[in-house]
Formats: structure tokens, C-alpha cells, sequence
């Protein structure tokens, strides 16, 4: 959930980091780190999380028969 209260700490969702490039992060606070990093200066920012994108039926796979009882 994107807005849970208990978040694990990480610099990818930090209000003071931005995402530089796939593992690194350019924190206000200390700089270039890296994506998993964490600090004790972590305030969770939900807005900076992207969620998953959503699943995809594969159709082609079912027919009218596998949904019969």
C-alpha cells in the first residue's frame, strides 16, 4: 500500500531524495547514494513511490470450457 504508516526506510521514497539514475539517488540531505540506502533523516514521501503496474489476463490462454463447472 502506498500509504501505510509503517514504510521501510529506503531512499527511493524519501522526501529529500530524487532519483538520479536506476541505482542512485541524489539526497538533499547527503549527497549521491545509493537507491537501498536509508538515514536516520527518512521522512516518507507517498507521492515518490510508484506502484505496480496492474496484472495482465492472458485470454488466449482460458476458453468457455476451463470456466465451467
Amino acid at each position: 500500500m502506498l500509504f501505510k504508516k509503517d514504510v521501510e526506510p529506503s531512499c527511493l521514497y524519501c522526501r529529500y531524495g530524487r532519483p538520479l539514475g536506476q541505482n542512485e539517488v541524489g539526497c538533499l540531505k547527503l549527497g549521491v547514494v545509493s537507491a537501498n540506502g536509508k538515514c536516520k533523516r527518512f521522512s516518507y514521501d507517498p507521492l515518490s513511490r510508484k506502484p505496480m503496474k496492474p496484472l495482465v489476463l492472458k485470454t488466449d490462454v482460458f476458453d468457455e470450457e476451463s470456466f465451467k463447472l
